[in-house]
């Protein structure tokens, strides 16, 4: 994978972490299993109960 550019790939969000954005998963390919804020595979990889949970939050984020 090329070089991250920030903007694009990630941006840092209040607390100072590093956020992978929907960009960067798309051009990793897959799901890695960690429940990534911006995942765009619908967490695939991750266990139940987990993933419903995210996909919970996800679905109402979506509808906010």
């Amino acid at each position: 994978m090329d070089k991250l550019v920030e903007g694009e790939d990630y941006y840092f969000n209040t607390a100072g972490y590093i956020v992978l954005t929907e960009s960067f998963h798309l051009k990793k390919g897959a799901c890695c299993g960690n429940g990534c804020l911006h995942c765009p595979y619908n967490y695939e990889r991750v266990s139940e109960p987990r993933r419903t949970e995210l996909l919970a939050r996800k679905n109402t984020d979506d509808n906010a």
